[in-house]
């Protein structure tokens, strides 16, 4: 089976359950699935995807899975007894066809506290089942030159591991189990000291390396919905972050309303208190100058901040990014896709996200308007409006007469 550990799913699912069990224990969450390549039939695969999940609802963390997670210091010992306790239960996952040709339709319903950790392994089975049946006979030697060929331009950009930091996010899109475990396990025995970690919880734990995440999307968009009103359910959920955390896991997600509204909530008291932040849509170059400069007109020194990159990224563009900002702040680059199947086929681009929180939609309205999901036109209308963003007709105004 292709799911064989709860740990095998990125640290942030922990890291905000743990949130949600301490704060927001009776909150009720749906997700949706989306594939957004073209010409991808997913349906022959509906029963085999469905057995796959029946297995990772048969699995408990075992006691040494356990003592990991509670050996992390910003993991709390009432969280890892509840783990104990944990299993995910099908009758909160459904899965069929979908309204449009070779569309199928997968969601997760159910309370937020037991259905947080479907989304990762659920993608992670969509990818590696539609792999395993569309190139059955397909060896890794592409993906072991096209891997040892980012390494080496690694080492070439920065021969003395001085500034450039990779991470490895690809759990979810990964062309196989097999496949990321050797992507991860050549990282950390070629890259020194540019290696950083890895997202995955299992990994980090098998090849001793540390285990990377803070908060996800899911988090913020929550919140909407938890909050005591829309327009400050941003500054509620970093407010809650910090009230759990304490100082640790403090990189900021600026994207769910676009960094116009990230940037009006992170005032000098949230620049003090994060040490960070982290990219996920729209220009990087962009985004990388106007936190900079939000920094310094609050008066704190960048070079003591992080800016954390994860949106598709490649190698040469990390390092077009990491030659921008080299000596102007900390700079890390989370690396997912192009990592873990880079293989020479086209990958899948899936998502699984929430949609709904105690019944109300939720959203997020991201830099890069094709990462937009919502179920309800009006809602995302309202939210546009609470925030002051501009509707995708007028920012690809802006876009084409910035003047």
């Amino acid at each position: 089976m292709i799911i064989n550990s709860l740990l095998d799913t990125d640290l942030y699912k922990f890291s905000m359950m743990q949130v949600v069990l301490h704060q927001f224990p009776a909150a009720h969450a749906e997700y949706r699935f989306k594939c957004r390549n073209d010409n991808v039939n997913l349906r022959p695969y509906i029963d085999e995807i469905r057995e796959e999940v029946r297995h990772l609802c048969s699995l408990r963390f075992k006691q040494d899975e356990l003592d990991y997670l509670r050996s992390l210091r910003f993991i709390k010992s009432d969280f890892v007894d509840f783990l104990g306790l944990f299993q995910l239960s099908e009758r909160h996952f459904f899965i069929g066809e979908g309204d449009s040709p070779n569309e199928i339709s997968i969601e997760a319903k159910g309370p937020w506290l037991h259905t947080i950790l479907f989304e990762i392994p659920v993608l992670a089975i969509v990818n590696e089942v539609y792999f395993r049946n569309n190139y059955p006979s397909m060896d890794l030697a592409e993906g072991r030159r096209r891997l040892q060929s980012k390494i080496e331009q690694v080492h070439a950009f920065d021969p003395e591991a001085a500034f450039f930091r990779l991470a490895e996010y690809g759990t979810r899109r990964r062309f196989s189990r097999e496949w990321h475990y050797e992507v991860v396990r050549t990282l950390r025995e070629q890259m020194g000291q540019c290696f950083v970690g890895t997202s995955n919880v299992l990994l980090a734990r098998e090849y001793d390396t540390l285990p990377l995440g803070t908060m996800g999307h899911e988090y913020l968009q929550a919140c909407q919905a938890l909050g005591p009103r829309l327009r400050d359910s941003q500054i509620f959920a970093f407010e809650r972050w910090a009230r759990e955390y304490r100082g640790d896991l403090g990189i900021a997600l600026s994207d769910v309303y676009g960094l116009d509204a990230f940037l009006r909530d992170f005032d000098l008291y949230f620049c003090k208190l994060f040490d960070g932040a982290r990219h996920d849509s729209g220009d990087p170059f962009e985004w990388g100058e106007r936190m900079l400069a939000h920094y310094q007109s609050h008066r704190v020194d960048p070079k003591n901040k992080s800016l954390i990159f994860s949106d598709g990224l490649d190698i040469p563009l990390a390092m077009k990014i990491a030659e921008r900002f080299k000596d102007r702040c900390k700079t890390s680059f989370g690396i997912g896709t192009n990592l873990t199947n880079d293989m020479g086929v086209p990958a899948l681009q899936i998502v699984m996200k929430m949609v709904r929180c105690n019944g109300q939609p939720v959203a997020k309205i991201s830099d890069e308007p094709s990462k937009t999901m919502c179920d309800d036109p009006a809602y995302l209308a309202y939210l546009r409006h609470v925030f002051n963003m501009p509707t995708p007709d007028e920012a690809a105004t802006i876009a084409r007469d910035p003047g």
